[in-house]
């Protein structure tokens, strides 16, 4: 063996104990690839037209659909206009699916019970959506976008699709444009959407305004039992699942729904004509998972009777109008040359205790505004 095929770490004179050495790799000359101008081209994804967009997402092109999220997800000003088109001819094919919002705290098992449910839904010829929320770093802006992952049947069935998408710092478990991306769904002939938030804890509360069913999931003997009755989330749910209820923890979970229930009494439900009830299931070996289901589609089927289904989807498009307002309010400040200018100095005045936030905030808002009046 020549030394100079061993590690540099090896002795110099050592001996057979050392038996590492290193390899002479193979040498193999490679011709154009990508050596010029127009091999580069070849290798670019086409851009798509709104017609593209539109004909993909109706035919039920899983490339194109993730490609038409993907742009109503661009914060560019450029694919604004192109995204709000291909929404607005897609409109007409959405509104026939059943959207469950889906929330509780990291360790409640809300990917592993949505891949139990998935996989029965599926079975009874379902095409199912599933949006999952990962939560950003604050730091570095980044997400793991870790849940498709933990849905490893869910992933391989072509009857489902999974989107996971950052929250990029937006509060309320989703993100701003999870209720296109819903319509996107919609229009591609997914009839149950089934949207998990981040799981961050009682201000889970936007995704009611964006789906039919609001469903909570708890374990138990998780710790502190009073703080999972205090009020905040739990009284926007339309159901509330202890999951986990297998195993030692069959007793525990059954002890958290009496628990749940009785807490239920004291809060208005947040549906008209409609209970909230607890449930246990087991999302590792399916049991109650059907169950709770079948609540879905009763709860559908009363609120569809009197009236209250149709109303909540109005009720919710008037609510993205007015989103979409304090969104496009909040850019044009953010943007405007007057703000820009002064924000700098009037942070650093409120920083050195120089400014009370209060007038600093007024200060601000009157630039705008004397900027914006009409002349």
């Amino acid at each position: 063996m020549e030394d100079k095929k061993r590690p540099d770490w090896v002795p110099k004179n050592a001996g057979k104990e050392f038996t590492t050495s290193v390899m002479k790799g193979v040498e193999k000359k490679v011709e154009n690839v990508c050596s010029n101008e127009n091999n580069m081209k070849k290798i670019k994804r086409r851009t798509l037209t709104i017609d593209d967009y539109v004909q993909g997402v109706l035919n039920k092109d899983r490339t194109i659909i993730a490609r038409a999220i993907t742009l109503i997800e661009s914060n560019s000003v450029k694919h604004l206009k192109i995204a709000q088109e291909v929404l607005k001819q897609l409109l007409p094919y959405t509104g026939n699916s059943i959207r469950v919002g889906i929330t509780g705290v990291p360790g409640a098992g809300k990917s592993t019970f949505i891949e139990a449910l998935g996989c029965q839904l599926m079975d009874q010829g379902h095409k199912l959506a599933v949006l999952a929320i990962d939560p950003s770093s604050s730091v570095t802006k980044g997400s793991i976008l870790g849940d498709k992952t933990r849905m490893e049947n869910l992933s391989r069935n072509n009857n489902c699709f999974i989107r996971p998408s950052p929250s990029s710092g937006t509060l309320g478990g989703v993100t701003r444009k999870t209720r296109e991306t819903i319509l996107i769904c919609e229009a591609a002939g997914y009839d149950i959407i089934l949207v998990e938030t981040v799981g961050v804890g009682q201000n889970e509360i936007t995704v009611r305004s964006m789906v039919d069913f609001f469903l909570l999931l708890k374990i138990a003997g998780a710790g502190d039992e009073l703080q999972g009755i205090k009020k905040g989330v739990i009284e926007l749910a339309d159901a509330i699942l202890i999951n986990k209820a297998d195993g030692d923890n069959i007793h525990r979970a059954q002890v958290a729904k009496e628990e749940f229930s009785r807490a239920l009494h004291y809060l208005k439900s947040p549906t008209r004509g409609w209970h909230p009830e607890v449930h246990t299931a087991s999302a590792i070996n399916g049991d109650g998972v059907a169950n709770v289901w079948t609540r879905i589609l009763t709860f559908c089927e009363k609120v569809k009777e009197n009236g209250v289904f149709e109303a909540r989807r109005q009720d919710q498009m008037l609510e993205w109008v007015h989103a979409m307002i304090k969104e496009h309010l909040e850019t044009l400040f953010y943007h405007n040359p007057e703000i820009l200018h002064k924000l700098p100095s009037i942070e650093k005045a409120v920083a050195k205790g120089e400014m009370p936030p209060t007038t600093a905030a007024l200060k601000l808002l009157d630039l705008f505004e004397n900027r914006n009046q009409p002349k």
